[in-house]
């Protein structure tokens, strides 16, 4: 029998070391100068399905629908558009800002089994949803092909 040596932060560096990165790309990151002064972000999206369709549904509080646009290209849809900050009031003084403002991007590719040309988008309550229709693929009979 060998003596293995106790490390009893080994799991919770793996734990770390695993979780870390993933949460991190869940973050907006900084791009540009040094002090900052550029964000990119990335609104939460959910997608989910029924029998008729798949849903986007992404989380857009205080971005106007005329500040958004969705397109579709080659199997994939974009949703992209800015979420611009407010104006500053003079008699209000900020404390702490946790809000993220700026241009914003999310792709996802799109099943075959779609009808591009009737997506449609409606936003409500700060959540754009995108209604992506399916069709149905008639599966086709194999066929002899006769040898000469």
């Amino acid at each position: 029998m060998s003596i293995v040596r106790w490390e009893p932060f080994a799991e919770m560096d793996s734990l770390f070391n695993r979780l870390v990165p993933a949460m991190m790309n869940r973050w907006p990151s900084r791009l540009g100068s040094s002090n900052g002064d550029t964000v990119q972000w990335a609104p939460s999206a959910d997608i989910s399905e029924t029998e008729k369709e798949y849903l986007i549904r992404a989380e857009l509080p205080a971005v106007k629908k005329e500040d958004v646009k969705v397109t579709v290209d080659d199997g994939m849809i974009t949703i992209e558009g800015e979420r611009k900050q407010q104006k500053e009031d003079k008699n209000e003084k900020m404390h702490r800002v946790e809000s993220f403002y700026g241009h914003f991007t999310r792709s996802f590719s799109l099943p075959e089994s779609v009808d591009e040309n009737a997506i449609r988008c409606d936003s409500k309550d700060g959540v754009l949803t995108v209604h992506i229709p399916k069709v149905q693929i008639t599966k086709q009979q194999p066929k002899q092909i006769k040898v000469d």
